[in-house]
């Protein structure tokens, strides 16, 4: 099995709106953590390549090659592992004194 796409993102706001965009194309949340979360796309297989599989083997494997094929196409699917480079991202400060000490004096 390959490894999962990578995509990288750099704020908060790209990171879940990353999230909600693979979701929306048919992509479920495998694993989330706090800066990472691997998403698999959703797929049983191809309507075509179940029922070519059915008509060409039916007759020996009773429809359990059809339960295979699924279950492979399932568990191979495309993986996306999106990130959020923390280290890029700087909180704004707790103290409200920190923040207006911080800004540049405009004259």
């Amino acid at each position: 099995m390959a490894a999962p796409r990578l995509r990288k993102c750099q704020s908060p706001r790209e990171y879940e709106s990353v999230i909600d965009d693979f979701h929306t194309q048919g992509y479920e949340a495998i694993n989330r953590g706090q800066n990472s979360v691997l998403l698999r796309k959703k797929t049983w297989g191809s309507l075509l390549g179940h029922a070519l599989l059915f008509f060409l083997t039916v007759w020996f494997t009773m429809g359990i090659g059809n339960l295979v094929y699924a279950l492979v196409a399932h568990f191979t699917a495309e993986k996306i592992l999106v990130q959020l480079e923390v280290a890029m991202y700087e909180p704004p400060p707790a103290n409200p004194q920190q923040a207006a000490a911080q800004r540049p004096v405009q004259y």
